[in-house]
């Protein structure tokens, strides 16, 4: 019975030496290679087309099918030479993954011959089958149109023998189908918003776009230790497993010594990464043993976005190459340290300004407050669309566990930056003397940079954390898209900075001087947002409690968590924001559902097939031989037997207990999962899932997590944690 696991432990073992990839040049002369950038597009376009190009990306300028010929021929010169066959419109549907169809660049001709052929048609747009791809009801399955579109803001790029072209997915009907067009619209939202408001301060600045810097998580395991556990290759975790003697409880693999084969896997992963553009420049062990991080620097959002998605693919792609499977779910292994994707976000200038940075003067630190308060008030206001746009089935095991952030949304700012707020609030109403100003600039506002040069340490357990120059939401799952979140931060900040500078303009208008009435709007916003703020540990018991005296939300059902992005206050949201209609938010929503009851549906098969036929018999099979053992000993003994073989039957009696309650718990886990089935709509169907479905699987665990104890290790089937965590 163990014979699957002891194979995949001499694979794992007669593993050959290993051989570390050193690049044959800087890693800076790697950069970008197979991108065609800027520096690629100077050299292959003529200049018109290169200046309209850059318009392009810049300003949301439009392209025009001339010039698009132009790009598109460019592309193909600049790809030919490089080895490339075919090119395809790289995409990301509302899967969590990517997509692609490769079309040749070959064509063929009337007389027999054949041309390499692409035009500015097929760059700007394809038609894949969109029958396929979870729409939310938006498209029914007989209805296959659906279309690619080429987004200039992203360049593309060569994987293998493809030019990748960095697409949008929209139905026949025009609504979105994937994650980047609502994440453009809700850039160019908080673009316009932000340079609005940036005009009180600077008239020079024209452009204001969202930055992102993405910390990737993720854990390896040996390829044929994976291959030996059904539940690692089908669902991502383990749905068994009891916690190794030793774990992560000493410290000693976080920020460790990176071991040799890992090393040889993150070189790899490092060059490909920056040939293909992505500024990766941290790599270091996580918390967990055989666990990683990556962090690059950071880019404009949409950018990012593309380039954490391709950076997944490449985690996977690569550690096959090395014996290894990449595991991306939240919660691979029950009991350690899970895995997340930081984002850190910010908006910057075009004039070069971090508006989220406290600058030298008063001046420049009342254009951070504005900013700073304005997040503030926005996560305030919409905590629960943040939750939803973090929440998963992979995500509901980390949140609250193992260093990873509870499920109530809460901002840190540090007690300096609080003691600065507190001092604002208590700036008298209406309107101030000439003194008072100059108090308050030189008291309160001046001495930002001072204070923030011994920032208050770092807060691990905030959802939402301030850290000196950036905002960073640490709740997002390591396997998510982080298109979704940052599509909401984005979109909830565009619409707080319109109706502050509504409230400020009015100010004015009654004739309050400009200092005077941003002063005013931010002391209401400081009082009526205080409570999202929280200095301490988010994960005592004693936070859920106050959080509950404070009025905020601690939505532990997943389900009733999804729902809110789909609630009305979320659709209108995003309408008042431009980024989706109301049609589009819903679509989300049920596909959210769907995703999260088809996980819970398939674990929940997996978990039975494990235990009746991995487990059980097992299990069986070991009471068998002690059942021999006793009998052999009765043989020996006599009548004695029963005090020879104490041992042997409190095993068979304990063994026994744990297999009919496994049984008897799969066998109601599946009739609850039957009648899960038979419901129809959506959202009941999810929350059966939740409720009386998924309840079984802690309960079924920990008999076979004790059974695991007991049952002789060469029979036990599935490699245990000690191995998966350990072997290098």
């Amino acid at each position: 019975m163990g014979s699957i696991r002891f194979t995949a432990l001499g694979e794992t073992l007669s593993r050959k030496p290993i051989q570390i990839q050193e690049p044959e040049k800087r890693l800076s002369e790697y950069f970008g290679e197979s991108v065609f950038n800027l520096k690629a597009m100077s050299e292959y376009l003529p200049e018109e087309a290169y200046k309209q190009l850059k318009e392009a990306i810049n300003r949301g300028a439009k392209i025009d099918r001339r010039i698009a010929d132009q790009v598109a021929s460019a592309m193909r010169s600049w790809a030919s030479e490089r080895g490339v066959t075919h090119y395809t419109h790289w995409f990301q549907p509302l899967t969590g993954a990517t997509a692609e169809k490769h079309d040749a660049f070959f064509s063929p001709s009337l007389d027999g011959t054949a041309i390499d052929r692409f035009d500015g048609g097929q760059l700007v747009q394809q038609e894949p089958d969109a029958s396929s791809f979870p729409s939310g009801g938006i498209r029914n399955t007989f209805e296959a149109r659906g279309y690619t579109a080429w987004d200039p803001t992203s360049p593309a790029f060569i994987i293998g023998s493809t030019l990748c072209i960095p697409s949008v997915f929209v139905s026949y009907t025009g609504e979105a189908l994937d994650t980047k067009v609502p994440l453009l619209r809700a850039l160019n939202s908080i673009d316009e918003a932000a340079t609005e408001v940036c005009q009180y301060f600077d008239r020079k600045v024209k452009k204001v776009a969202a930055t992102l810097g993405w910390e990737q998580e993720y854990f390896l395991v040996d390829s044929a230790l994976f291959n030996a556990r059904p539940d690692l290759v089908q669902c991502g975790r383990t749905l068994f497993g009891h916690a190794p003697a030793r774990g992560q409880q000493l410290d000693d693999h976080y920020f460790g010594s990176i071991p040799e084969r890992a090393m040889a896997f993150i070189r790899e992963l490092e060059i490909e990464s920056i040939k293909l553009g992505i500024p990766v420049k941290t790599r270091h062990n996580e918390v967990a043993p055989n666990q990683f991080e990556a962090a690059p620097v950071f880019e404009e959002a949409n950018l990012a976005v593309d380039h954490n998605t391709l950076y997944k693919d490449l985690i996977e792609k690569i550690a096959r190459k090395h014996d290894f499977r990449a595991l991306l779910h939240e919660k691979p292994y029950a009991g350690v340290n899970g895995s997340g994707k930081h984002n850190n976000w910010s908006l910057a200038t075009d004039t070069g300004v971090n508006l989220l940075s406290p600058g030298k003067t008063p001046k420049s630190n009342l254009q951070f407050l504005t900013f700073f308060v304005n997040t503030i008030k926005a996560v305030h206001d919409h905590a629960d669309l943040l939750r939803a746009a973090i929440v998963s089935a992979g995500n509901e095991h980390r949140l609250g566990a193992n260093e990873a952030p509870p499920s109530i949304i809460s901002v840190f700012i540090g007690s300096q930056l609080t003691s600065v707020l507190d001092e604002l609030e208590k700036v008298s109403k209406g309107k101030m003397s000439p003194e008072e100003k100059t108090e308050l600039k030189l008291n309160v506002v001046g001495k930002i940079p001072e204070i923030l040069l011994d920032n208050t340490d770092r807060n691990r357990t905030s959802p939402f954390a301030f850290t000196g120059n950036k905002f960073e939401f640490r709740a997002v799952g390591s396997s998510a898209n982080c298109a979704i979140a940052m599509t909401v931060i984005n979109s909830i900040m565009a619409n707080q900075l319109k109706e502050f500078k509504i409230a400020v303009d009015a100010k004015i208008k009654e004739g309050m001087k400009k200092d005077v009435a941003i002063f005013n709007v931010l002391r209401d916003y400081i009082a009526s947002s205080k409570k999202i703020r929280f200095e301490g540990d988010g994960y005592s018991d004693n936070w859920v409690k106050e959080a509950v005296s404070r009025g905020l939300t601690n939505k532990t059902n997943t389900v009733e968590a999804l729902l809110d992005f789909g609630s009305e206050q979320a659709c209108e949201v995003f309408e008042k924001a431009n980024v989706m209609n109301k049609i589009e938010v819903e679509a989300r929503s049920e596909v959210n559902l769907e995703e999260y009851l088809m996980r819970l549906q398939i674990e929940s098969r997996v978990l039975g097939d494990l235990a009746r036929n991995h487990v059980l018999p097992t299990a069986l099979n070991y009471m068998n031989r002690l059942v021999e053992n006793v009998s052999g000993l009765k043989q020996v003994f006599g009548d004695d037997f029963k005090k020879r073989s104490k041992v042997q039957l409190e095993l068979i009696d304990t063994i026994a207990e744990h297999v009919e309650v496994i049984k008897t718990k799969v066998d109601e886990m599946i009739e609850a999962r039957k009648q899960a089935n038979k419901i129809e709509e959506a959202k009941e169907k999810a929350m059966a899932y939740f409720q009386e479905v998924r309840p079984f699987f802690e309960e079924i665990r920990y008999h076979v997590d004790k059974l695991e104890l007991m049952v002789d290790d060469e029979l036990w089937p599935l490699p245990k944690y000690r191995e998966l965590l350990f072997t290098r």
